[in-house]
């Protein structure tokens, strides 16, 4: 029989498959009895890794995501840049760049501010543009709307309007939340629109995410799985995990 800390590791495994996980279900995967699950997912909440719920568990929900930006910029800041740094490499001279509201995003502007390619950025990104304007290479074009002072973006009908006469050639996109089950969620209900509308209007769609929201769900569903070409994230993610997610069309690099 599997010790506890190898059921655990497994059980992490599947949270990072999916938002949740059943008793029943682990109970079959794993080959032990039910009861064995529940000890099991009461000593990994004690020890902070999930969430015990009835009949399951998930992962504990991040309060970090729903802070203000200012408190997610700090939040996993290693892990973003890692992501962004990677995500550079899918840039060719002459690019359009289309970049959404969010900290990943900003933080990947950071990355841009030093990149030596004459590309032209379109953003909603306040945060971002302050930052952009220090590249010389880069043509920035900011786009307009309502003005989110907490998310430092513009949104509404005037913004997507706006964002809708371009057709970039690369979106970068930053979304709070990916799980194989639910595709990709987020809890920014002004950006949802703005997110949706670049991922039809971009020759690719790629989301620029970190580790730590894979697995998650997050408010409200904004993209499928098969709307985004590939996620970008940072390496601390098992070949295993990113396998399995390959397999439900998720290809994460």
């Amino acid at each position: 029989m599997m010790l506890h800390t190898e059921r655990a590791e497994l059980i992490m495994q599947q949270l990072q498959l999916q938002s949740t996980v059943k008793v029943g279900e682990l109970s079959q995967l794993l080959h032990v009895s039910v009861d064995t699950i529940r000890r099991d997912l009461k000593a990994m909440e004690q020890q902070g890794l999930i969430k015990y719920v009835h009949g399951g568990a998930c992962l504990p929900e991040s309060l970090a995501s729903f802070l203000n930006f200012t408190g997610r910029e700090i939040v996993n800041s290693d892990l973003k840049r890692e992501a962004s740094r990677k995500a550079l490499s899918l840039i060719n001279d002459g690019d359009v760049i289309a970049l959404n509201s969010g900290t990943t995003n900003t933080i990947l502007s950071q990355e841009l501010a030093a990149l030596e390619k004459k590309i032209t950025v379109v953003t909603n990104n306040y945060a971002a543009i302050n930052i952009l304007l220090q590249n010389q290479f880069i043509h920035l074009i900011a786009i307009g709307g309502d003005v989110d002072s907490l998310e430092r973006s513009t949104y509404g009908t005037v913004c997507e309007h706006e964002f809708g006469q371009y057709y970039p050639d690369i979106a970068f996109l930053s979304i709070n939340a990916v799980n194989y089950h639910d595709g990709f969620t987020d809890f920014r209900f002004n950006e949802m629109g703005i997110i949706q509308l670049l991922a039809k209007t971009a020759k690719r769609v790629i989301a620029v995410m970190d580790s730590s929201k894979l697995g998650k769900c997050s408010k409200k569903k904004v993209l499928s799985r098969e709307q985004v070409d590939t996620v970008v994230m940072d390496d601390n993610i098992s070949t295993e995990i990113r396998k399995k997610y390959l397999e439900r069309g998720i290809m994460i690099s």
